[in-house]
């Protein structure tokens, strides 16, 4: 197994819409990231690349979000999804995507990023329910986690509003 982390291609399409709808139990990952880039709200896409088996293994997605804190906005993202595809499992190629997409975001200039998950999952890549609780939220809750990005540095003032792309609304309802 020789992975390699690149950003999506135009010819990824297939593979990660195959990917998102054998790793979850509906097609609304697939939707989501769908819509995400066609209304123009993905900030980064990444796969994981088997090149022994020239298979797709993972991909991750980051979306902007609307966030304030202290009456500024701040430079942020949502992290959905990330999928890893079963034979790949357990082999570290979530931990790759994440880790290098966490590097492109920061050196992009990325404050914050914010997962809606499993709180014992995203907490070993530094994603924690403290940092996003006083952020206005329909997601608010112990599932809905920040990452300071630019060395985990958080931006003073209050925490106002953390809001999601459109498409984040729609996720179930279609």
């Amino acid at each position: 197994m020789t992975i390699t982390v690149r950003p999506a291609r135009a010819g990824d399409v297939a593979a990660i819409d195959a990917l998102l709808r054998a790793s979850f139990p509906a097609p609304d990952e697939a939707t989501l990231v769908r819509d995400l880039c066609a209304e123009g709200d993905m900030v980064l896409a990444l796969v994981a690349h088997d090149e022994v088996g020239d298979v797709l293994a993972g991909m991750i997605a980051f979306s902007r979000m609307a966030v304030t804190v202290g009456g500024k906005p701040v430079p942020a993202v949502a992290l959905a999804p990330l999928a890893v595809s079963a034979p790949y499992r357990r082999r570290g190629v979530a931990e790759a995507l994440v880790r290098a997409a966490h590097d492109r975001l920061e050196a992009e200039g990325v404050v914050l990023s914010f997962v809606l998950g499993e709180p014992g999952y995203y907490a070993r890549f530094g994603y924690d329910a403290a940092v996003a609780r006083n952020f206005a939220s329909p997601y608010a809750g112990r599932h809905f986690m920040a990452l300071p990005l630019q060395g985990g540095l958080l931006p003073c003032g209050m925490r106002e509003e953390a809001r999601h792309a459109p498409a984040f609304a729609r996720l179930g309802t279609g």
